[in-house]
Formats: C-alpha cells, sequence, structure tokens
C-alpha cells in the first residue's frame, strides 16, 4: 500500500514472526578515500554524498570517509531527500538553497532530488562536478558543470550524459586530476605573466613609434 509510511510496512511485516539468525553485509570504502576526502576539503572543495541508503546507513558511511566528522551536527549536515519535497512539491529556490548549502549527506535519494541539488548548488554560484554510475543519474550528470562517469561499473546511458569518464571508478583519480590540473594552470599563469613582463617594453615601444609616425 503505497500510502502506509517505509516504518508501517516494517511493523506489518514483522507480526506472527519468529527470529531464528541475522545476517549483515557491508560495501567497505575504497583505500585511500577518506584522505582524499580530506584533501578534497583542504583544496577548497565541498564533498556532498546523495545517496538512496537509508539515514542512519547514509550517515555511518559519511562518517567513514570523512565527508562528516565528530564536531559536525547531524540534524544539519545529513538529512532525508523527503524534507526537500515535504508536501510533495520541492521547495521554494531560497529555500531549497538554504538547505543544500550546509548538507553534506543526502539520503533516500530519488533521481529528480539529484537533479534539484545539482540546479540549487548552481544558483549558489558552485561549480559542479557529479558523479554516477546509473541511469537514473544521467539528468543530474548531464546538468552538472563537469559530469564524472563511471567507466568500469557505469551504463552507457550514464556515459553519454557525462562529459568525463572515470576509467577506475575511484573518487582518489578525481581529487589526484584536480591537484594535476590546479598544477598546470597555475604554471600557465606564471608563463603568461613572464612572457608580459619580458616583452612589455619592446610592446610599449613598437606602439609609441606606431602612435608617432
Amino acid at each position: 500500500d503505497d500510502d502506509l509510511s517505509t516504518d508501517e510496512k516494517f511493523a506489518a511485516c514483522r507480526q506472527n514472526m519468529r527470529l531464528v539468525g541475522l545476517v549483515a553485509s557491508i560495501d567497505p570504502d575504497r583505500d585511500g578515500v577518506p584522505e582524499s576526502v580530506i584533501a578534497a576539503r583542504g583544496a577548497g572543495i565541498r564533498v556532498v554524498m546523495i545517496t538512496g541508503d537509508y539515514l542512519k546507513t547514509a550517515v555511518a558511511i559519511a562518517y567513514n570517509v570523512n565527508i562528516l566528522q565528530a564536531q559536525d551536527d547531524e540534524a544539519t549536515a545529513a538529512v532525508d531527500c523527503a524534507k526537500l519535497r515535504p508536501t510533495g512539491e520541492y521547495l521554494s529556490n531560497p529555500d531549497m538553497d538554504q538547505l543544500t548549502g550546509t548538507v553534506r549527506v543526502f539520503a533516500r535519494a530519488k533521481p529528480e532530488d539529484k537533479l534539484e541539488i545539482v540546479k540549487s548548488l548552481q544558483r549558489q554560484g558552485a561549480v559542479t562536478a557529479m558523479t554516477g554510475d546509473g541511469v537514473n543519474d544521467a539528468p543530474a550528470l548531464n546538468q552538472a558543470n563537469i559530469g564524472v562517469a563511471m567507466g568500469i561499473q557505469g551504463t552507457e546511458v550514464a556515459k553519454g550524459a557525462s562529459d568525463m569518464i572515470l576509467t577506475d571508478d575511484n573518487f582518489c583519480s578525481i581529487v589526484a586530476a584536480v591537484e594535476k590540473g590546479r598544477v598546470i594552470y597555475a604554471g600557465i599563469q606564471k608563463f603568461v605573466a613572464f612572457i608580459m613582463s619580458v616583452h612589455i617594453a619592446e610592446v610599449m615601444q613598437i606602439f609609441f613609434c606606431i602612435i608617432c609616425g
């Protein structure tokens, strides 16, 4: 019944049952990801996790990979995406921007939630990179300034909607690429400044010669 909440559905399933065992599974984070998240934060990059997992699961993962830290307030740093659409309709742009401006973990996200979050971050002036691998990630990948699809597990739809394809499906590679890109950009700036400072006298001399005839 679609009118029942998730908790009510679980309560109905628990009736007349006996617990005979418990099985748990975990999808561990990749080596180096926690360190890469800290490095990204130090470089001024805000890492946000958008997942279909339940809130408690998402918060636990976020702590493991340093997206959330001990001093963070879970009540404001992590939310269920139902808060984006409390009445079935999405919040107004100002309210949405205020929410996405502080939250770093979005749980139980639908495909349209991801798209709205990306749009909200862009309205705030953020250059947004979105990673994804599934068909439902395609709208947000296409909307983001830089869509990054997974090259190994990614679907063809996700790859087609993206600007980049990550060949090893590793977040650490994104951080390493940003670091190298900034080094190259800084080198270009220094080169241009050097060329301008060395040749400015020649340019000015030619300019005055032309003016004076």
